[in-house]
């Protein structure tokens, strides 16, 4: 009697037989100014999983000062995490992220690496752009262009140049000089009618920000993002009753306990998926923000194509209301090659997976 062969036994393994990564580091066009410091290089880690059939990438973009980790600190959790996940089937991928998690707390840009990797290679078998595995709710999304801080005439010819790229939005940092800055959106607002977002990155105390925003609130300001330090959450609560501009929480909020603090304290919450370890938080997170009727962001540090890619595919794919995906902008070279941006929105590119690809071979 013939043998019937079982479907399982024809399909293709999805089991994880490698990993690997690679350091990154690219100077950026000009350094990169705001509350928190002065940045001159990207520094990232590229992480590449492969199964039998296809190879994901997923790329860590430490912050010290915001996830608190680094380069070397994202290599060295990877070395943990690597025997945690050869072996395992990629289509397990909720059950590897807990594994993770569990193994090693913070080190969130590490895990974001492997997240994207997985997702990547979960929506190649699907053959599907990754947006579509996660609801596909927009097409297209509105991202701010970054204006940092420098002086009052440069930040105006540096709006002027993104305004001259497309930007429909920009959000201009603040949060250094509160009287300079006061300057500095009034000048910007002389010469455009896009719509002005502000980023203070913390740079603010409690009396500064309600004198700041107040001041701004006639140049129309679309919400102020984290004026005040990471620990004054109370404090965000008494500058929203205070000020009429909408005041959202960055580095507040990095994961989905963080959204539960906020409530009733803020009216919105910027994901960024460096912070929150990956997709598989973030998802969490919107879901408690969306239920508490808060509106959400996707936001980015300094990051490659890559991690950009992941950002766009999860805000299109959650439809979040608002996007802050620019971060591969001031790179001087462009490590990954992908169709993100046109006229003001980002798009994900419509390929199989995050659908970027490296320009030359990294891993």
């Amino acid at each position: 009697m013939e043998k019937v062969m079982s479907l399982k036994n024809i399909s293709v393994s999805m089991e994880i037989i490698s990993m690997s990564w690679k350091v990154l580091k690219v100077p950026l066009k000009k350094p990169f100014k705001i509350a928190l410091g002065t940045i001159e290089n990207y520094e990232g880690v590229i992480v590449k999983i492969c199964t039998e059939e296809y190879c994901g990438y997923g790329e860590a973009s430490p912050s010290p000062k915001i996830v608190g980790d680094t380069v070397d600190t994202v290599v060295a959790a990877l070395g943990r995490f690597e025997p945690l996940i050869i072996g395992e089937d990629v289509e397990n991928y909720g059950r590897i992220m807990e594994t993770i998690n569990r193994s090693m707390v913070h080190n969130s840009s590490a895990k974001a690496a492997i997240d994207f990797a997985l997702f990547d290679i979960l929506a190649q078998r699907a053959n599907l752009p990754v947006k579509s595995l996660l609801g596909g709710k927009k097409d297209r999304i509105e991202t701010s262009l970054t204006v940092d801080i420098s002086s009052v005439e440069k930040s105006v010819k540096h709006a002027e140049e993104l305004l001259s790229q497309g930007a429909k939005v920009l959000k201009v940092k603040i949060g250094l000089n509160p009287q300079e800055d006061i300057e500095r959106i009034r000048a910007i607002r002389k010469i455009t009618d896009a719509r002005i977002r502000v980023d203070g990155n913390q740079g603010y105390s409690l009396n500064q920000a309600i004198k700041v925003l107040n001041a701004i609130d006639r140049y129309e300001i679309e919400f102020a993002e984290q004026p005040l330090p990471v620990g004054h959450e109370d404090e965000l609560k008494i500058l929203r009753e205070k000020v009429p501009i909408p005041i959202m929480a960055d580095e507040s909020v990095h994961d989905s306990r963080d959204v539960l603090n906020l409530i009733g304290k803020v009216d919105a919450i910027n994901i960024k998926l460096m912070k929150s370890g990956g997709i598989y938080e973030a998802l969490k997170m919107a879901s408690i923000a969306r239920a508490a009727g808060m509106k959400i962001m996707v936001g980015c540090m300094i990051e490659t194509k890559l991690a950009i890619a992941a950002g766009t595919h999860f805000a299109l794919g959650v439809g979040v209301d608002y996007a802050d995906l620019d971060g591969y902008w001031d790179l001087k070279e462009q490590p990954f090659e992908g169709d993100i941006y046109r006229d003001g929105y980002n798009y994900a590119p419509e390929k199989p997976g995050l659908g970027v690809t490296p320009i030359k071979e990294l891993l």
